[in-house]
């Protein structure tokens, strides 16, 4: 072989090789560029997944708060599902007196009109209710109904004794369901007895259904019985 013949070939291995480099290194730059988009397009990914995570839990946090996350009660979800807004709505009785927010429930509508004068005429507790802090025994209407016509109709004749009664639900001074269970003198003069039995919250012998609704001046017990002063 001639020299010439030797420099063509050594020239052509020598391309070879430096081609053989610059596809190695595109094919190392190439991996790289797809590695980098990988992980970019996978952190986006996460970011977004994290973003829709946290607007999801702010949502339901949301939520709890406006159908009270402090209540009490197995009828305290059914009461924010039948008023989510409108003001018989846990965050709108906030806003309330306790006379306003009874006049605005409808479960309690016979209650309201035995605080204001409505059952008896003679019975209005209306300007006392309004102004103080309260923590409220509510009986709802179902409640009110297991009562028997005569002593219905011994209410709306005796004013004393209904007097009694109403005043018998209502405790000075706001207690939340952490602080209620106990004992408490009413404005009656004799004690009501809260505790815990099972699932439920008692006073006295009466379920409570749904506590610690917030009105502007108290804390509201729904309760499925009528307590009666002993």
């Amino acid at each position: 072989m001639t020299t010439r013949g030797i420099t063509l070939k050594t020239a052509a291995l020598a391309g070879i090789a430096t081609l053989s480099l610059g596809l190695a290194a595109c094919s190392d730059d190439n991996s790289a560029d797809v590695s980098s988009a990988t992980s970019a397009a996978g952190s986006a990914a996460s970011e977004a997944t994290s973003a829709a995570a946290s607007g999801a839990s702010e949502a339901t946090d949301a939520m709890s708060n406006d159908k009270g996350e402090d209540l009490v009660g197995p009828g305290c979800a059914a009461y924010a599902d039948a008023h989510p807004d409108g003001p018989a709505s846990v965050a709108e009785l906030k806003n309330q007196n306790i006379v306003e927010a009874v006049g605005n429930v409808p479960e309690l509508s016979t209650l309201a009109q035995a605080l204001s004068g409505k059952l008896n005429p003679e019975v209005d507790l209306v300007p006392v209710l309004k102004d103080g802090e309260w923590t409220v025994f509510a009986p709802t209407d179902d409640a009110f109904s297991k009562l028997d016509a005569a002593t219905v109709d011994k209410l709306k004749q005796d004013p004393e004794l209904l007097k009694s009664i109403l005043t018998y639900h209502v405790v000075k001074g706001q207690a939340a369901p952490a602080d209620a269970i106990g004992t408490h003198t009413t404005v009656n003069g004799k004690d009501v007895t809260v505790k815990e039995s099972g699932s439920h919250i008692m006073v006295n012998d009466s379920k409570v259904a749904c506590g610690g609704i917030k009105t502007k001046n108290a804390t509201v017990y729904l309760i499925d019985t009528v307590l009666m002063p002993n």
